[in-house]
């Protein structure tokens, strides 16, 4: 009878993948008035490396808009190597999802809010991201996806 593994989860190494920064309109943009609109996308990738092994990568990419003209774009793809084993399929999806990124964001935010101050912007601090949230949503518009399909197929017969 094989001995039922008990869950581990542990972070093998958390890395810079790549990071650039674009400000378009500079000298310009800091002779006028900060009021930037700041816009947020966030896309999350795994991938399996090994048995139990995997690389997540949390990929943040923020526009600051001030006036209407592009102040700087700024991109950071946050990745870690991480052992997930003992987990049934959802729990790893889950691990791999949201647990994550999680931990990889305030290494994003750091390095994006860096960069910002580097590139003689105000400092930009950006807000927690509840990735349980984020994955939760997503599995519920796979599986609303997945029951149009089942539907359309129904109907199709």
């Amino acid at each position: 009878m094989a001995e039922e593994q008990s869950p581990q989860f542990s972070i093998q190494r958390i890395y810079l993948k790549d990071l650039s920064l674009e400000a378009p309109n500079s000298p310009q943009s800091f002779t006028q008035e900060w009021q930037p609109e700041i816009n947020l996308e966030m896309n999350t990738q795994s991938q399996e490396l090994g048995e139990d092994v995997y690389e997540v990568v949390l990929t943040l990419t923020v526009t600051a808009k001030n006036d209407g003209e592009t102040a700087f774009l700024i991109e950071a793809q946050q990745a870690g190597i991480f052992v997930v084993s003992g987990m049934e399929e959802g729990e790893t999806h889950h691990a791999l999802g949201a647990f994550c990124p999680n931990i990889l964001f305030p290494y994003a935010r750091e390095t994006i809010d860096s960069l910002v101050v580097k590139a003689s912007f105000p400092a930009l601090m950006l807000a927690p991201v509840n990735f349980d949230a984020l994955f939760a949503q997503q599995l519920e518009k796979l599986q609303q996806e997945a029951g149009a399909e089942d539907t359309a197929e129904n109907t199709a017969h």
